[in-house]
């Protein structure tokens, strides 16, 4: 499991305070390309050096509670599945209150970068990946 502490900004929410539904993914994706950076494929690093891209192929969010401007998250971010060629992200969404806010799930696909079809996870990506699988 991987956790990412972020806080809610105006910027975040619509005009009643509230969390905008769509910014759910948003926060979700920087918790992902935190957890990416840490385990050493970040995105400038992806995008710059590596032969493969890993776009989300599906995607879903629930909202439990409201969040507004302010309110702090901790977002924890497990591996829910390692396949040949995807793997699976899932996320709970906890408030200041220790309060489950929100989950989400996202399925990123390995491309090749010149044909964009998939291909078989890296293996240096894979060992990262599974040995959050397994914590």
């Amino acid at each position: 499991m991987y956790n990412y502490k972020t806080k809610i900004k105006l910027h975040d929410t619509d005009a009643a305070g509230l969390l905008f539904f769509a910014n759910q993914f948003k926060i979700i994706h920087d918790a992902y390309e935190a957890l990416l950076e840490e385990i050493g494929f970040g995105f400038g690093e992806l995008i710059r050096n590596r032969p493969f891209f890993l776009p989300i192929v599906h995607a879903e969010s629930d909202y439990k509670n409201p969040l507004f401007v302010g309110d702090e998250l901790d977002i924890q971010v497990k591996v829910t599945h390692v396949g040949t060629t995807s793997f699976t992200f899932s996320y709970e969404l906890f408030n200041q209150k220790k309060v489950l806010v929100g989950t989400a799930k996202t399925v990123h696909v390995t491309t090749d970068k010149a044909t964009k079809q998939k291909i078989p996870l890296p293996p240096e990506m894979r060992e990262k990946i599974e040995a959050l699988y397994n914590t």
